[in-house]
């Protein structure tokens, strides 16, 4: 794929992470096949939920095998999750498609991205807890580049 075409992917998925209704981290992503971008995500709470610009956070603390303690809002739904959900209500197949992302996924969306068959995953910003994601990747037999060695940091994390 040419330069440009990776670069106004990248540039979609930055503009769809300003419809995230998350304040701590704004994310988002496209999924794109044959140059077409097949189905968008943000990060924002599932239909007919309360969103946390409106009523704030639902943080739960994970403790890690390393003893290392992590922050995460249950509220929201991650964007890459979100991707995979439009694809399967419209009936989009995304098989051998690209994730486009403006962070690394988790490791549980990067479960789903792979089991859903996407190929090959890019992303702006590495995320303290990718390693595993990006072993799934390499794994499964999936590209994962990561555009800068810049990690993401927020709030509460």
């Amino acid at each position: 794929m040419k330069e440009k075409h990776k670069l106004a992917h990248m540039k979609a998925a930055f503009a769809y992470a300003e419809c995230s209704t998350a304040v701590r981290l704004q994310v988002g992503c496209v999924i794109v096949k044959d140059k077409q971008i097949l189905v968008t995500g943000y990060v924002g709470s599932p239909p007919g939920q309360a969103h946390c610009d409106e009523v704030g956070h639902i943080i739960k603390e994970i403790k890690h095998e390393n003893g290392e303690i992590t922050k995460h809002c249950l509220r929201t739904t991650h964007c890459e999750m979100n991707a995979l959900a439009q694809a399967a209500k419209k009936g989009i197949p995304i098989d051998g498609a690209t994730i486009y992302c403006t962070m690394a996924p988790c490791f549980i969306c990067s479960k789903a991205l792979v089991t859903a068959g996407i190929k090959r995953a890019v992303v702006q910003k590495d995320y303290h807890w990718a390693k595993e994601s990006k072993k799934l990747f390499e794994d499964s037999g999936a590209e994962y580049v990561i555009l800068t060695t810049e990690m993401e940091t927020y709030d509460e994390m």
